[in-house]
């Protein structure tokens, strides 16, 4: 917008400029054209020997020698007198001296241009508005002329190609002034969102609104960092703050069953399947926590020189798993992939997502199922799929899935609800993504998507 103000403003001076000159140099051009036969009409006129009439022959030639224009003049009845480079009975010579005798006002130009090189006519009657006694026709040449417009153009617009160029310099020079804090600023907040800590732009950039702006966007994200850490520890130390008392109260309550009676041993039962709860929430707490901690250092600080190979680390983690799989009457199957499939993470942070999702699966596919790990590699991402055949979920309940704290309606298995929500942090952390799918017959599908 600023270049289009100032090309404006350089084409308003300029153009006037073009036509004040074209327009004096065309003033010019006539002016001398017409005093050349305002002179040959007066020699013509003054004529009246054979003196008078060499003198007027050799003007008439001088002329045409020096300028390379034709002159003709003729008497009354249109003989010519004297002829040099133009005919007398040519027809457009022949239209002019009809005008002039008739004292018709003479065609001039207008306004020469660069290009304006065709030759013009001009006519002069010879003697007073009342004893008209011949014509005196001239072919002007325009060249000469239209070179020196366009010299004069050429200089004109260089200089107005300076000025916009200097112009469209001090535009660039303004907006950058101005846009570059604000680019600063939209990188800022895209670091917030992601959840870089501490993310500040430079407060002495920009005018001075913008100043502070950036100044009171630094105070912001200061603010969040403190908030979200503060936040963290919160829950971090109320876990293990928790921890103590609650093992205190784990030992009491087991210490006491040998000494519940039998009208008592729903009630403690009960207690004890909530303590369980407890217990798993705490656990659950504190890897959220951790989960928390670790993807706020992974977006702060940009580590490209991690690397996992994840089938190495499927086939530990379901090692790890065929006991407990084993017990819970499950299936545990790992397809082979094509080739070595690699993930920008450690191989602890997979081993996290694996255990999550094969601890799900474990507990919610249902006796006899078969828990499926599948990878592959495509279009620059590893993607990691854990499907079992079990009931699977309803679709209005695939989106609550990674919620905190939820749990399927009616399941009895323990849990506290976090581990998809831990597992989906730590994957986006690396700037990834995790789905969950229930196709029809399949059970659940959980498929994670990593950076390759």
């Amino acid at each position: 917008m600023l270049l289009a103000f100032a090309l404006a403003a350089v084409a308003g001076f300029a153009v006037p400029l073009l036509q004040s000159t074209a327009a004096g140099r065309t003033q010019e051009f006539v002016l001398t054209r017409g005093g050349d036969l305002d002179r040959f009409a007066a020699l013509a006129q003054q004529a009246t020997g054979p003196a008078g009439a060499g003198t007027l022959a050799q003007e008439v030639q001088a002329h045409q020698a020096v300028y390379g224009e034709g002159v003709a003049v003729v008497d009354r009845s249109g003989r010519a007198i004297v002829e040099a480079g133009l005919r007398a009975d040519d027809p457009a010579v022949v239209a002019a001296v009809d005008a002039a005798l008739r004292n018709q006002p003479a065609a001039r130009p207008t306004g020469l241009r660069p290009w304006s090189t065709a030759p013009i006519l001009l006519a002069r009657p010879i003697g007073t508005g009342t004893e008209v006694g011949g014509a005196v026709v001239l072919r002007a040449e325009p060249a000469a002329a239209a070179a020196d417009i366009a010299t004069a153009w050429a200089a004109v617009l260089s200089g107005a190609l300076l000025a916009a160029l200097a112009c469209a310099a001090l535009a660039l020079l303004l907006a950058r002034w101005v846009l570059r804090p604000i680019r600063e600023l939209a990188a800022g907040v895209g670091e917030v969102a992601a959840g870089h800590p501490g993310a500040h732009v430079s407060p002495r950039a920009g005018p001075t609104e913008l100043r502070e702006l950036a100044a009171a966007f630094n105070r912001m994200s200061d603010a969040v960092a403190t908030s979200a850490e503060e936040q963290r520890r919160l829950v971090a130390d109320t876990s293990h703050q928790l921890r103590n008392p609650l093992a205190a109260l784990r030992l009491r309550v087991d210490t006491l069953d040998p000494h519940v009676a039998a009208p008592g041993r729903s009630t403690y039962r009960s207690t004890v399947v909530e303590l369980d709860r407890l217990e798993a929430l705490l656990d659950g707490l504190l890897d959220l926590a951790s989960a928390e901690s670790r993807a706020t250092a992974l977006a702060a600080v940009a580590r490209p020189d991690d690397r996992a190979e994840l089938t190495a680390v499927v086939a530990e983690r379901l090692d790890a798993w065929r006991q407990a799989a084993r017990e819970a009457g499950v299936r545990l199957h790992a397809a082979s992939a094509a080739k070595p499939v690699e993930a920008a993470c450690t191989a602890s942070e997979v081993e996290q997502l694996l255990d999550v999702l094969l601890d799900n699966a474990v507990k919610y596919a249902g006796r006899g199922a078969t828990v499926s790990v599948a990878l592959r590699a495509a279009d620059g991402r590893a993607l990691l799929e854990v499907r079992d055949d079990g009931p699977g979920l309803p679709a209005e309940q695939l989106a609550q899935a990674t919620q905190r704290y939820w749990r399927a309606p009616g399941s009895t298995a323990r849990g506290s609800g976090l581990g998809l929500p831990i597992a989906e942090r730590l994957v986006t952390a690396r700037g990834g993504a995790l789905s969950i799918s229930s196709p029809p017959d399949t059970g659940l599908v959980v498929t994670i998507e990593l950076p390759a």
